[in-house]
């Protein structure tokens, strides 16, 4: 028996060996979070604010992930499925097109996502066009009503020699038209987001595009999984929410400051999203899920200083599996109009409504809930839960 006890324990080290050997898919620098969560009191107090919505299309819209509205009403969103569709003013719902292949795998296996396409970030430009960041396939214009679509950008072509990986968040300008996005990682595609987040790496950047011209250019490069990108009213500064390590980073695109970047907002009690303008100037920030000051760090800040566990959690542990982690828990952030400092918040601490919230978008007196997995779409009528 003894032998027996001697082999099991050889096979044991040789197993725990051969993990080690193997090599990690990421590769971690050490970082450390800016100090513990904040505490939930004053204006991050916990509510039910966003508990009194109700939820839009079940089944048939799944991850909708951002969104925009013309002038008829009309909402356009996004699914993780590679469908644009546009909902109509009485909530009909119409498919506008499929951004990549229309295969009977689209929305069931994210292997399949770079086939059937993502949309992320939409907005309407001047002349009525969606213009599109597919994780994938690159930045597209799109006719709302043809469903016709026009490649401005692949994702091979990407920025300065290198192709990009993740495009994300989307703004334009009303008054240049130029197109602002970001792409969240050069190595990491969407489906492989917990990867990015784990390895909290600064493989991010934002970019411009210029429709007259067809010209990218880098403005911010060696960010952290950028994400949500909005402007600012008078378009004098950019919100850019850095999604792995919790902060939002004000981008100046005017005045003595132009081209240069600080720290709006750090050490948030969640990890930011998208980030739109609310219908009263100030700035509504979607949180993809909590970091919660409890008896032990959040788990993120808890590895963040050690790349070796991060490397060796990487191996062995499948990607799905950190879901079990996410708490199914809403919550919304609503900045300043300078983007500085939370001025409110929205709560679902059961997530009755919705959890995991990818963006908070205002139109009509709605307030539209976007996420990026749910079959469904969250709604709050009347001034947003106020």
């Amino acid at each position: 028996s003894l032998n027996w006890a001697r082999s099991d324990s050889s096979a044991l080290l040789a197993v725990v060996v051969g993990v080690y050997l193997l090599p990690s898919p990421i590769d971690p620098e050490p970082h450390v979070l800016k100090g513990p969560p904040p505490a939930l009191e004053g204006p991050l107090a916990v509510n039910t604010r966003l508990q009194k919505g109700r939820r839009l299309f079940p089944g048939k819209l799944h991850g909708p992930e951002s969104f925009t509205a013309d002038e008829e009403g009309n909402v356009f969103t996004g699914t993780v499925d590679g469908k644009l569709w546009r909902i109509g003013p009485d909530d009909t719902l119409t498919l506008i097109t499929q951004m990549g292949q229309d295969l009977p795998e689209c929305g069931h296996s994210t292997d399949y996502e770079p086939v059937c396409g993502r949309p992320h970030g939409v907005r309407l430009d001047r002349r009525g066009q969606l213009i599109v960041a597919d994780s994938y396939l690159g930045l597209h214009s799109v006719d709302p009503q043809t469903g016709e679509k026009t490649l401005l950008r692949s994702n091979e072509q990407g920025a300065d020699g290198v192709p990009f990986a993740f495009l994300n968040g989307l703004e334009i300008s009303s008054q240049t038209g130029l197109v602002y996005f970001t792409d969240s990682s050069s190595r990491w595609g969407r489906r492989h987001v917990r990867l990015e987040v784990i390895e909290l790496n600064r493989l991010g950047r934002l970019l411009s595009y210029d429709p007259e011209t067809g010209r990218v250019d880098v403005l911010l490069d060696s960010l952290y999984m950028p994400n949500g990108v909005a402007l600012s009213p008078d378009e004098r500064f950019l919100l850019v929410a850095e999604t792995s390590i919790g902060r939002v980073l004000r981008y100046w695109l005017k005045g003595p400051k132009a081209g240069t970047k600080e720290v709006a907002v750090d050490n948030m009690i969640g990890y930011p999203d998208n980030i739109r303008r609310s219908d009263r100037g100030t700035f509504l920030v979607g949180m993809t899920t909590t970091r919660f000051r409890k008896a032990t760090p959040p788990f993120l800040d808890l590895i963040a200083p050690y790349p070796a566990v991060k490397r060796f959690l990487a191996k062995v542990i499948p990607l799905r599996w950190y879901d079990v982690l996410l708490p199914r828990y809403a919550l919304v952030l609503e900045l300043g109009a300078d983007g500085g400092g939370v001025v409110a918040t929205l709560h679902d601490p059961e997530g009755r409504l919705t959890w995991a919230v990818s963006e908070v978008f205002q139109h009509r007196g709605r307030t539209y809930l976007g996420n990026t997995d749910l079959p469904f779409l969250p709604v709050l009528e009347g001034p947003g839960g106020r």
